[in-house]
């Protein structure tokens, strides 16, 4: 028996704004094979085939549909993707009621003993892989009434001994299907009487969605969105009840149809694969109503969209405790080091809804103080407080549009606090402080509307007080700032704009010049801003939180670029990546072990694996200067 696709009327144009040059043909899909089977796939590597039964189990097909080699049991749900030399394939093992992870050698085809993916409290639906830009494999499982998780079971290529959860997903419910575009690192799934939709896949993102397509009344699909298979900047949907297949084409943030195909002699399509050729697509084709698997070609090519590029990753070695907030409370962090045992040094950490979190180098908390809404910090050493020298860390304190205090014994690395500095302004934010040749320390505090205050710092008794010394405005709201003390330069973020440079010298004018722009590698919000500085080197770290990286560039003018990273998964630590970040500090000192070229803090703004508070994780700056190649 054979049957044809038949071409219904073009419906839309591609993504280049022009119609495709020849028509879409409708292409003869013959029986492939005489196996029944409820899913397949087509194996990463060669020509060979994957199929899944509840009765013959997991097969390894070769291209005439030949049983090669198979695992027995029953199964459902099927994907794959390479993993160093093997490839690992993902299943539904439905007598353990529980997901499933085989290595196979595609060369011997002999498959591995699996790994389970725990027993969840919900009955698995459908799965999907995703291998990110890191080559960290991610294992995407749908489950009823919308539940949804994200695990990673592959990192550095090499499979994980045991599957680490990293965050639960709220997913359309009826969702069965899902497929990953792996390099537009897009999610997508369906629901069943609604439509297809596509979330972000990375780890790190957010959580959100936009329609591919809906069903009618709301949009074109005639009856139902099901299975689907994905190119690079096009899918393919079955609307199993119609018996068609749908294909688009993505525009920017759109997908638009291109064509409806029917799928005639075919009763009930529930299962597609695909893979790419020269003259377009190779399809395979799943009836539910027999089990019979079909194949055919299709003379269609989706147009790749552009992508940003790829950014080095580093991992972190470290992550600290959580703050004690949950929802959006870690903000910025500052590192004290100790002036005599580096090992003792300290990591400060607001927390914007109580206070001050104190860290070790363990990541563990020492103290936490309670003092109100604390947004930025920053520390500067050699204060003479009374009859003994401190060190000083300083705080803006939304609850009073104030300035917090605190002294930092030299020995123990104790803060307590000495002050509160109230401000004119009505709506304290960001902060850095400034230390002079003269030895006086300088704080510069701004106010959401773009007005910068520049204090003294001097003290009175047991206390720290402020005496206000000039004040200047930038044109939009501006947060992170650092001073270069030994050049007498403040560097300033105004968040949508640029990060910008001027004289932190309280007795000079505010003339900005411009370091770096929105655009290009930096992109909105800027946030963090700091500086890495030894004998030979001087750099201005920079969190560029819209794309959930770091930019690096010269603390010298003309300010030349130096690149950008971002920090990835350590599943070794069992550690998540960074995004969204708020605040970030960098030191150049030895402080042994893995810092000993200087270590990176930055605020992580959605804790993952699990999913928690918010924290800050620890970079060695050498993974940093590697990544970069810097001198």
């Amino acid at each position: 028996m054979t049957f044809m696709f038949k071409r219904l009327p073009l419906l839309a144009c591609l993504a280049t704004g022009s119609v495709q040059a020849a028509p879409i043909t409708a292409p003869i899909l013959q029986p492939w094979t005489a196996t029944k089977a409820q899913v397949l796939s087509y194996l990463p590597t060669g020509d060979d085939r994957l199929a899944v039964s509840k009765r013959d189990g997991l097969l390894l097909l070769d291209a005439q549909g030949k049983t090669l080699s198979q695992v027995a049991g029953s199964f459902a749900g099927l994907d794959s993707r390479r993993l160093g030399d093997k490839v690992l394939v993902a299943s539904q093992d439905k007598g353990k009621q529980q997901v499933a992870l085989f290595s196979l050698d595609p060369k011997t085809r002999a498959w591995q003993t699996p790994m389970y993916l725990p027993k969840r409290d919900y009955a698995v639906d459908g799965l999907c892989l995703y291998s990110d830009q890191a080559s960290n494999l991610y294992l995407f499982t749908l489950g009823e009434e919308g539940k949804g998780e994200q695990w990673l079971v592959a990192a550095d290529s090499q499979q994980l001994a045991t599957p680490l959860l990293v965050r639960s997903l709220p997913m359309p419910p009826q969702a069965k299907f899902c497929q990953v575009e792996d390099a537009a690192q897009q999610l997508f799934v369906n629901e069943e009487h609604v439509g297809w939709w596509v979330y972000p896949a990375h780890a790190e993102s957010d959580v959100q969605r936009l329609p591919v397509a809906l069903v009618e009344p709301f949009g074109h699909v005639k009856k139902a969105a099901g299975a689907l298979a994905v190119v690079p900047g096009g899918v393919l949907g079955l609307d199993p009840e119609a018996a068609q297949l749908n294909l688009y084409q993505q525009q920017g943030q759109r997908w638009s149809p291109v064509a409806s195909l029917a799928l005639e002699g075919v009763t009930e399509p529930e299962h597609l694969a695909l893979r790419e050729t020269p003259k377009g697509l190779d399809v395979l084709v799943q009836d539910g109503a027999t089990n019979r698997l079909y194949q055919g070609a299709l003379n269609w090519k989706a147009v790749p969209v552009k992508l940003p590029p790829v950014l080095p990753v580093v991992k972190p070695v470290v992550q600290t405790e959580v703050v004690m907030s949950q929802g959006d409370a870690a903000d910025d962090p500052a590192i004290w080091v100790h002036p005599n045992t580096p090992a003792l040094s300290r990591v400060l950490g607001t927390n914007k809804q109580q206070g001050l979190e104190v860290y070790d180098l363990q990541g563990k908390r020492v103290q936490h103080l309670p003092v109100g809404r604390l947004n930025n910090v920053d520390v500067r050493q050699g204060f003479n407080l009374g009859s003994r020298t401190v060190d000083l860390a300083v705080a803006t304190n939304r609850d009073h549009n104030s300035l917090s205090v605190f002294s930092i014994d030299r020995d123990s690395g104790e803060l307590k606090a000495v002050g509160e500095i109230a401000t004119p302004v009505k709506d304290i934010y960001g902060l850095c402080l400034f230390k002079a040749p003269s030895g006086d320390i300088y704080s510069f505090a701004n106010d959401k509307d773009g007005t910068f205050l520049q204090h003294r710092l001097f003290a009175n008794g047991d206390k720290v007080e402020g005496e206000l010394v000039r004040q200047f405005k930038v044109a939009t709201q501006p947060e992170g700032c650092v001073a270069d003390d030994h050049r007498q330069r403040l560097f300033l973020g105004e968040e949508d704009v640029a990060v910008w440079a001027v004289d932190a010298r309280p007795d000079q004018p505010a003339e900005l010049t411009s370091v770096i722009k929105v655009g290009g590698p930096v992109h909105d919000d800027i946030e963090g801003l700091a500086l890495y500085q030894t004998e030979k080197d001087n750099y201005l770290v920079i969190s560029s939180q819209g794309n959930d990286s770091y930019v690096v560039v010269d603390a010298e003018p003309p300010y030349a670029l130096r690149g950008a990273f971002r920090v990835g998964v350590n599943a070794e630590a069992g550690i998540d990546g960074t995004s969204e970040t708020d605040g970030l500090e960098v030191t150049s000192a030895n402080l042994g072990g893995p810092w000993s070229q200087g270590m990176l803090v930055v605020q992580d703004g959605r804790k993952r694996m699990p999913e928690q508070a918010q924290n800050f994780k620890y970079i060695p700056w050498s993974e940093v200067a590697k990544a970069l190649r810097l001198p």
